[in-house]
């Protein structure tokens, strides 16, 4: 049997996150699980940049990006979901974050987004979520959009069941 009490969606806001989000959500419905929504920002203090100093505005930047981040993880929930949904917005590194966050809150499973990239963006870019899917102390369930989708979304179900 399958038991899930816990579940962790990363998001950068791609494509591909509110897709995991969608993953996520229904998830946490079946099985009545809590559901933690989790958007890293990167440390500006490990950016090649920081060398220079971190300002003031620098700081209070990195504030409003937080309160932003998090205003727009809870909208992307529905009213009726939001007693089981949990939003977190650190500053770190998003990889690390996301592997110490799962295993701080006893994650069940992680749902992410991944943007499939290969060849040179990859090497260039790395891969947060090989990162995490390598590392993980619990399940990945990874999310590519737009691809074979198995949640549907609430207009296409009345659709389905109308006809």
């Amino acid at each position: 049997m399958i038991t899930l009490k816990t579940i962790l969606v990363p998001s950068d806001f791609s494509e591909c996150s509110d897709a995991a989000i969608r993953y996520g959500l229904e998830l946490a419905r079946r099985f009545d699980a809590k559901l933690h929504l989790l958007h890293v920002i990167r440390d500006p203090a490990t950016q090649p940049w920081a060398a220079e100093g971190l300002s003031a505005a620098m700081l209070e930047s990195v504030e409003l990006w937080q309160q932003r981040a998090g205003a727009r993880l809870a909208a992307s929930v529905p009213a009726g979901d939001a007693a089981r949904v949990t939003v977190e917005v650190p500053i770190a590194m998003p990889y690390q974050e996301i592997l110490r966050y799962a295993a701080d809150h006893a994650i069940d499973l992680i749902v992410m987004g991944t943007h499939g990239r290969s060849g040179v963006s990859h090497i260039l870019l790395g891969s947060i979520a090989e990162k995490v899917v390598r590392r993980a102390p619990c399940p990945v369930l990874t999310v590519r959009h737009p691809e074979r989708e198995f949640v549907e979304t609430e207009p296409a179900l009345v659709t389905a069941s109308a006809v």
